[in-house]
């Protein structure tokens, strides 16, 4: 049972990953202005993926300034969920 939960936190903390990768990936492609937000679908696409990142991103940002315009949550995001990874790994597999 312990390992089941165990996959499923791995499953969610990998699912996470994935959303702040495309939804930094989309922040440049809309910055370099190869997405056009003028279509709507594209428009939809960012603000659906901004709407799932807002709440983690939100409470980091009030401590954490853009550094020279750049903002560096998704990369304290992601170095966080490396260490959850982890964390879950040697709670539930035992490694």
């Amino acid at each position: 049972m312990g390992a089941a939960i165990g996959q499923l936190l791995l499953f969610l903390l990998d699912v996470c990953f994935w959303i702040i990768i495309i939804q930094v990936v989309l922040s440049w492609l809309v910055a370099f202005q190869v997405i056009n937000l003028s279509n709507p679908q594209a428009a939809n696409l960012v603000r659906l993926i901004e709407r799932i990142t807002a709440p983690i991103y939100k409470p980091l940002r009030k401590y954490v300034p853009a550094i020279a315009g750049i903002d560096i949550s998704p990369i304290i995001i992601i170095f966080a969920i490396y260490l959850l990874k982890e964390l879950v790994v040697r709670v539930f597999f035992g490694y």
